[in-house]
């Protein structure tokens, strides 16, 4: 149902049947992961300009993936990482793929 890139690709899914008996399929709940538990691969110190998709980008690979930068670093609104010049933002590898040690 969802792209394996997507922050909800590891999310079930469950159902509701409405009084009509309509069957409404759904996502559950995602929940963020602790950023201690992220596997974490590199840093970026935020320069002028900077946005997430741009940082997940040349981090990652792929713009779509900012979210990761925001799982890595707890953020509640994630604009509000690119807001302070000079801050340094944890990239990681996405919840549950484990780091190679020694790498």
């Amino acid at each position: 149902m969802l792209p394996p890139t997507s922050r909800y690709a590891s999310v079930g899914t469950t159902t509701l049947t409405n009084a009509s008996g309509t069957t409404i399929v759904y996502l559950e709940r995602r929940f963020v992961p602790q950023p201690g538990s992220l596997t974490q691969v590199g840093v970026h110190t935020v320069a002028p300009g900077d946005r997430l998709d741009l940082i997940a980008n040349t981090a990652i690979g792929d713009p779509s993936q900012w979210w990761q930068v925001a799982d890595a670093n707890r953020a509640m609104w994630p604009e509000d990482l690119t807001a302070t010049i000079g801050a340094v933002l944890r990239i990681t590898l996405p919840q549950g793929v484990p780091g190679v040690p020694g790498a």
